[in-house]
């Protein structure tokens, strides 16, 4: 052993890389603590005294740190918003926000287009989380088994349910509302109809999904509530006939509200953008189903906040970054009309009456009918109308408002219809295009609202259709 040259002995029992930790002279044994331990002995020792944020938080600017339960709850200025509370669980993770309310649950479930993201992340990114399970807010897109946790991480990149938690947060934030946590997460496979869909394993993910929200809900001593879930399922059926995919979908939707009565949830309303095709796609079943769907969705909750052609899409039909934004604000109206119980439709076509080569065709909608003067997706003269299924090949020439109905338009054909199955079609059928989208309209109603991507306002546009030719009543 080694000594200091008289009679005492001292020395070293155990080093470490940072210094001594067990040393000894004649008094005895010295033990040096880490700091990370001595920290933990004085929260054990004299728990009235709080923790130093810089050593629990790192270095941010935060404040009134305090332990309660699993979490550490403080005050911190994390961004231009100005300080606000947040929130870390104690053995780690990401930090998020010290929000009020339930746990709100955004979620979906469809094929691979529903798996897109923009790469920027969310608008408010301490308040619009995904699962902790370090997968985000889209899904293992049918390819592995989900597991449910009860841990919350932030998200880097946004999806449509993100983007719509984001407008929501906005809307909330302008008028000095509260602003909750919302849960989100896209569960999506390779399924080929809507039925199978019901049975496969997105449904599954799905469920876990719903578990995952329960258990982070707890965990922040709140309440779970699924808000929505979107429906984003149809060109990809290339097998169902229109009665099939109607049929697959509210097969969907109803082991979708099963499953989350079996947990305690309340039943979701479920959003669904009503198809329209691609460049090169003008006609499709779903289109039709969509239609039935919009007037007859029976008992689910089914919302159509708004038809595909009014967003920019790619040639294989889906979304661009800025379509998707316009879609998900579009949602975020219509889900805020249903959480205050009010109608949101855009409008649809019911009715198509002729009298000689005039067309009256009868909508239902929430606000007078527009032909909008811009014709912002070069619907032509036409609004997007067309009269198939004649003898001989019909011409619209003009489209104009019903003078005795503002839910109604006058179409003006080049000559009378007539034939086996004569047809009025509003953005269907249209051929190829390479400058956009096949199927086009221009007919809206007088509602809008502004868009965070700018230029044209948001719009509600009226749907597809696809109406028989009947005999005015009065003709």
């Amino acid at each position: 052993m080694p000594t200091d040259g008289k009679d005492h002995q001292q020395g070293v029992l155990i080093r470490a890389d940072n210094g001594d930790v067990i040393t000894f002279d004649e008094t005895g044994l010295t033990l040096k603590l880490s700091d990370t331990v001595l920290a933990d002995l004085k929260a054990r020792l004299a728990p009235g005294l709080p923790p130093d944020p810089a050593e629990v938080l790192g270095d941010i600017d935060a404040w009134d740190l305090r332990q309660e339960g699993r979490w550490y709850r403080f005050t911190a200025e994390m961004d231009a918003t100005g300080p606000r509370g947040f929130q870390r669980r104690v053995e780690g993770g990401d930090i998020i926000a010290h929000a009020p309310g339930p746990l709100y649950g955004l979620f979906a479930i469809g094929g691979a287009r529903r798996a897109g993201f923009n790469e920027a992340a969310p608008a408010h990114p301490f308040h619009v989380l995904a699962p902790g399970d370090h997968i985000g807010a889209v899904g293992l897109e049918g390819t592995e088994e989900a597991r449910p946790t009860d841990r919350l991480q932030r998200i880097r990149y946004a999806t449509r349910e993100t983007l719509l938690a984001d407008a929501m947060l906005a809307a909330r934030r302008a008028e000095f509302r509260a602003r909750p946590l919302y849960l989100t997460r896209a569960e999506t496979d390779g399924s080929a109809t809507a039925a199978e869909l019901a049975q496969g394993r997105a449904f599954d993910n799905l469920m876990a999904a719903a578990d995952s929200l329960i258990a982070a809900a707890e965990s922040l001593g709140k309440r779970a509530r699924v808000i929505s879930v979107g429906l984003d399922f149809g060109l990809e059926d290339t097998v169902s006939d229109a009665a099939a995919h109607v049929a697959g979908l509210r097969a969907l939707m109803a082991r979708v509200e099963r499953g989350f009565n079996r947990r305690g949830l309340h039943r979701p309303t479920f959003l669904a953008t009503f198809e329209a095709g691609t460049h090169e796609i003008g006609e499709h079943p779903v289109m039709q189903a969509h239609w039935e769907l919009a007037w007859q969705h029976g008992a689910h909750d089914l919302v159509f906040p708004a038809p595909a052609y009014m967003a920019g899409m790619t040639r294989f039909g889906r979304p661009t970054e800025a379509g998707r934004i316009r879609l998900a604000e579009m949602d975020a109206h219509a889900l805020t009309a249903r959480l205050a119980r009010q109608e949101w439709t855009c409008p649809l076509f019911l009715l198509a009456e002729h009298d000689g080569p005039r067309i009256r065709v009868t909508a239902r909608a929430l606000a007078d009918l527009v032909i909008d003067p811009a014709d912002p997706f070069d619907a032509g003269p036409a609004c997007g109308f067309a009269v198939t299924g004649c003898d001989s090949p019909v011409e619209v020439i003009g489209v104009e408002l019903a003078p005795d109905d503002p839910g109604s338009l006058i179409v003006t054909c080049d000559r009378v219809p007539s034939g086996p199955a004569p047809m009025l079609t509003y953005a269907r059928g249209g051929g190829p295009r390479s400058d956009g989208p096949a199927n086009r309209g221009a007919i809206r109603d007088r509602w809008e609202a502004p868009s965070r991507t700018g230029g044209l306002p948001l719009y509600r546009w009226a749907y597809p259709a696809a109406l028989p030719l009947h005999p005015e009543a009065s003709a």
